[in-house]
């Protein structure tokens, strides 16, 4: 039987939501508001948001990003700040119906207090959900609500509506890589550590699931029913251990946008908000090269195997520093193997990068990098799974 997907009002959250004050919070540079959400069983939600403007935004319009958290985070001030330092707009919104702590920027898993506005339970409590309306469950809420603070962000005179993208952390890293296949409005998305799902090998926030909830929540929410609709660059961040975004799942999600994707594995990625997932230098170039016009990421032009050697070819506008080859002896899901590095051999007159994969590899991937400091990955590849 044939699952009927979710379907959003956009004409409605395209336009700019009611904002509201929000005393008793404040933080250096960054304004702190309210916006009308979604009606939660017929009563009105409020999401709460922190929403900063670069100094460029006094002369000329600026580009802007939505910063979507992750599960156990909130609205993070000095997430905004990162992006208005750079020169963009931000807002980085709530979207389980809670409030930050004053004078705390980030604690993981803190346990931020839910307001009188909020609208459902967020997260792996979307899983009990599911016999609800699909209006009423928190993955709808939640792409709503992001759609929402997007029509707010473009709506400021400052900002240019044309030029705005997307990036998200975990939980906010799967509605990302959602969301890009709803809002065709972004002109570039980055999700870190997060995408969509291999059915059979499903076990992210799913492992104590009843076989058919988990069933009908990848039915309903699966990235993979909406990646077909992106049309905007993607860049896939995450770590060769990530529990949330294996590669197993990430090179699933990419093939099946249809849009140009760029992968960034980190070795041993920590998971979490703060720098590791807030700051790297590839995300921020992404949206340099695609907003601004600027020096684009590298590109793995393609990759193979001719006999004992993995190769790869690639395109760069900057000079390549090194190239590594990134290789498990271990078998089973990537995130629970152990994965070594070696130098690769790097050629720059033909941009070609070449290695021989150690005798009993069971999996390897090259990471190219060129002299910013910035990483490109290849897809994974499986000799023995």
């Amino acid at each position: 039987m044939t699952v009927e997907l979710p379907k959003w009002d956009l004409g409605k959250l395209q336009q700019a939501p009611k904002s509201f004050e929000a005393p008793g919070f404040s933080s250096e540079g960054v304004r702190p508001l309210f916006f009308e959400g979604l009606p939660y069983k017929g009563k009105p939600t409020r999401n709460f948001a922190w929403l900063g403007l670069p100094h460029e935004a006094m002369t000329r319009k600026v580009p802007g990003v939505v910063l979507l958290h992750g599960g156990c985070g909130t609205a993070f001030a000095e997430w905004v700040r990162i992006w208005t330092q750079r020169g963009y707009a931000a807002i980085a919104m709530d979207t389980a119906g809670q409030t930050p702590i004053q004078g705390v920027e980030d604690n993981f898993c803190h346990g931020w207090p839910r307001h009188e506005w909020a609208g459902p339970e967020p997260w792996g409590a979307s899983f009990q959900t599911l016999d609800e309306p699909i209006s009423e469950q928190w993955p709808y809420h939640a792409v709503a609500t992001t759609l929402l603070a997007h029509s707010l962000l473009a709506s400021l005179p400052e900002v240019d509506e044309s030029k705005i993208g997307l990036t998200g952390v975990s939980w906010g890293g799967f509605l990302s890589s959602l969301i890009a296949g709803v809002d065709s409005r972004l002109r570039c998305v980055a999700p870190v550590y997060g995408g969509g799902y291999d059915p059979e090998r499903f076990t992210f926030f799913a492992r104590d699931q009843d076989p058919e909830k988990r069933k009908r929540w990848l039915d309903l929410y699966n990235p993979i029913h909406f990646l077909p609709n992106a049309k905007m660059p993607i860049l896939w961040v995450t770590g060769t251990n990530d529990h949330a975004s294996s590669l197993e799942h990430q090179l699933f999600s990419l093939k099946r946008a249809p849009a140009e994707s760029t992968l960034c594995v980190k070795l041993r990625m920590v998971h979490g908000h703060g720098g590791v997932s807030e700051r790297p230098g590839e995300i921020w170039q992404f949206f340099e090269s695609n907003l601004n016009g600027k020096k684009p990421l590298l590109k793995i032009v393609e990759q193979g195997r001719e006999g004992e050697e993995a190769w790869l070819r690639y395109h760069a506008v900057t000079e390549v520093a090194k190239a590594e080859l990134l290789y498990t002896f271990d078998v089973g899901p990537c995130a629970e193997r152990v994965w070594h590095t070696r130098l690769a051999r790097l050629d720059a007159k033909t941009s070609r990068v070449t290695s021989i994969p150690p005798e009993g590899t069971t999996a390897y991937f090259f990471n190219v990098e060129d002299y910013r400091g910035l990483t490109v990955s290849s897809e994974h590849v499986e000799l023995r799974a």
